[in-house]
């Protein structure tokens, strides 16, 4: 018993898991589905009050309905409107008499016959004179386009009392045979009513075939513009074909061209079957490969008119062609609902809404051929079909317009955040140029503290030790001097000289003038080109000490130790193909000294230091210095270079 109980708690739990999550997704369905056919509803009520409300009138006062026809050799009474037992009537059309007063006093006003409907074509004659013959417009003799025509009758025509009005009605099916009520009046009092059929029924489709042709150049354009979205293709020849149909009427039979109205009624399931793979497309589906059939009729009725004569292309598009119109519409319908249950956007519904329109009219339609509805036969598919393309052509053409506008709106927020990138790129290379130049001032104020550290230090140090030792004089003053001289080289060292290094140099000839001068020793300065040394934008006031320092050393060398006479110095740029770069020499005629093997001075300890220390600060500087001694004397050659370095590598 206990084992019965759990597999029927087991089974109830699995059948409770598996249909879990399968109600809540039927809730969703129906909670959405249901508001939009309730509201599908609602538009095919007011579709149907509005075909009824919106039906032209006619002056009845005018109308003459009494006819008698003869047709198949038959004559009889008729009241009109009627429709003729035959399909085809070309060889012998129905023929209609009837009779109309008129009054002689009316003749001033001038009377017209007007003929609201009919099919296919009439011929209308008063007193035996044809005043009209709609053969002769080819729109006109088109069913589906609800053509009505007027034409005066010339007063010379009419006589005082009754009159006789007769009509030719000529069909060439597939349709039967349709005759309206025939109005013969005042102009002016038939003209309203014309006008108004007019403008619903002929200028109002020229608007829409026209709105439809630009929409179609627009669609065709943006589907070579993006090849990867069809849908702007397809939409846009089903336009097209829309197009053809309105503005090429086919032509009236017999007519040797009558192959031709094969071609354009094989266009219109066509048309319908590309605006359900539009449906299909636009909703972002993938088109099924069995939705080629919907094809299928249409390429029959166009082969078949192709190869056969008239009039089995209009049978064929009267079994076909128009059921799959109404097959396509109804698909096209389900798609819609299915796109609203799945989407919920607004153009689901727009589309949906469109679409039961244009379905109610073609039922509409449909009850009018086979006259089960009254017999006014005005036919408003083809005006909604137009109407809902024009709709789904604007909805996609704003579409686009609204992806470009977010487009331009991304690539405006790129912009906005590209310069606000570069604000803050800006900001950091400025913080960085700021951090960089804080870092040179600190290194400028290092070396300079080390430079004050190692001469005018090292000088007082010097004084400090001379006067503690208890000397006295000169040598204190002496090295007092030094320390002097020091600190005024460090001093001019700090000028501002624009990278010219020849100002710095001029004031390093007055000094070694002014200490060259107790010692009779002769400063021999040359500048051997007329610019002096080249330019150094880079040149730092540690660049100039370290220079002037070598300088110094070399003077004081040929000063202190080579008892030197005459002390050249010359000032040269060269330029081996490299760029150009300055050399300084410095050449005394002093005794000169015997360099060791790694040719530094072995005459004693403190002359050697020099020579290193000369060979260190060339090093900081970038500098190639070359020392040479003999006999004749002592040749430095400081070799600048061609840009300084920034850093002081040499210094560790």
């Amino acid at each position: 018993m206990s084992e019965v109980l759990a597999k029927a708690i087991t089974k109830a739990t699995t059948k409770a898991t598996t249909t879990a999550p399968t109600r809540p997704r039927r809730q969703l369905i129906a909670s959405r589905l249901v508001p939009y056919l309730l509201l599908q509803v609602l538009i095919v009520i007011v579709t149907i009050l509005g075909l009824r409300l919106l039906q032209p009138s006619d002056p009845d006062d005018f109308a003459v309905s009494d006819f008698s026809a003869r047709e198949d050799g038959l004559t009889r009474p008729v009241t009109l409107p009627h429709f003729t037992s035959s399909r085809y009537s070309l060889a012998d059309p129905p023929f209609y008499a009837g009779a109309f007063s008129f009054r002689r006093d009316d003749a001033a006003a001038g009377w017209s016959v007007y003929l609201p409907r009919f099919s296919n074509a009439v011929e209308v004659a008063v007193n035996g004179v044809v005043v009209l013959d709609s053969r002769r417009d080819a729109n006109a003799n088109r069913p589906d386009r609800n053509t009505p025509e007027i034409a005066a009758i010339p007063a010379s025509l009419l006589r005082d009392g009754s009159n006789e009005i007769t009509v030719r009605l000529f069909v060439w099916g597939p349709l039967k045979g349709f005759l309206d009520t025939v109005y013969v009046g005042p102009d002016v009092a038939l003209r309203p009513a014309y006008e108004t059929r007019t403008l619903l029924f002929v200028t109002l489709p020229v608007v829409f075939s026209a709105w439809q042709s630009i929409l179609a150049v627009i669609l065709a354009i943006m589907w070579l513009m993006r090849r990867r979205e069809p849908v702007y293709g397809v939409l846009a020849t089903a336009m097209v074909l829309g197009v053809v149909q309105a503005f090429a009427p086919p032509p009236v039979p017999p007519a040797a061209t009558s192959r031709l109205a094969a071609v354009l009624l094989a266009s219109a399931p066509i048309e319908s079957a590309l605006v359900v793979m539009f449906g299909v497309l636009f909703f972002g589906w993938r088109w099924p490969r069995y939705g080629t059939l919907v094809f299928a009729p249409g390429i029959v009725v166009f082969v078949v008119g192709l190869i056969g004569g008239p009039p089995l292309p209009r049978i064929l598009f009267l079994v076909l062609g128009i059921p799959t119109v109404g097959l396509c519409l109804f698909v096209m319908a389900c798609v819609t609902a299915t796109a609203v249950v799945r989407r919920q956007d607004a153009a689901s519904f727009m589309i949906g809404c469109a679409v039961t329109i244009v379905l109610v009219c073609w039922i509409k339609d449909m009850l009018t051929v086979f006259e089960i509805v009254s017999n006014e036969r005005i036919f408003v598919s083809r005006l909604s079909y137009s109407a809902m393309l024009v709709a789904i052509g604007a909805g996609l053409t704003w579409r686009f317009a609204r992806a470009l506008n977010q487009v331009d709106s991304f690539a405006g927020q790129l912009v906005t955040r590209v310069r606000e990138a570069e604000e803050r790129l800006k900001a950091s290379f400025a913080r960085e140029e700021e951090r960089a130049r804080a870092a040179a001032l600190a290194n400028e104020r290092t070396r300079l503290m080390r430079d004050l550290h190692d001469g005018l230090g090292g000088q007082l140090v010097s004084i400090v030790a001379l006067s503690e030792r208890g000397h006295e004089g000169a040598t204190i003053t002496d090295a007092a001097r030094a320390a002097l001289k020091d600190l005024r080289l460090v001093i001019d060292s700090m000028d501002d000289i624009g990278g010219d290094l020849m100002l710095a140099l001029g004031s390093w000839r007055e000094r070694a003038s002014a200490q060259l001068r107790p010692h009779d020793i002769t400063l021999d300065w040359r500048v051997a080109t007329p610019q002096g040394l080249p330019l150094h934008p880079e040149l730092r006031p540690w660049h100039v000490i370290q220079i002037v320092r070598i300088l110094d050393e070399a003077v004081t060398n040929a000063v202190k130790h080579a008892q030197a006479r005459r002390i050249a110095v010359t000032i040269d740029t060269l330029d081996a193909g490299q760029g150009p770069y300055g050399v300084i020499s410095v050449t005394d005629d002093g005794q000169g000294f015997a360099p060791n093997e790694n040719n530094e001075a072995g005459r004693n300890g403190q002359t050697a230091r020099g020579l290193r220390n000369m060979r260190s600060r060339a090093a900081r500087c970038g500098a190639a210095l070359d020392l040479s001694s003999d006999a004749s004397g002592t040749r430095v050659r400081l070799q600048l270079p061609q840009r300084f370095p920034d850093s002081d590598a040499a210094a560790g």
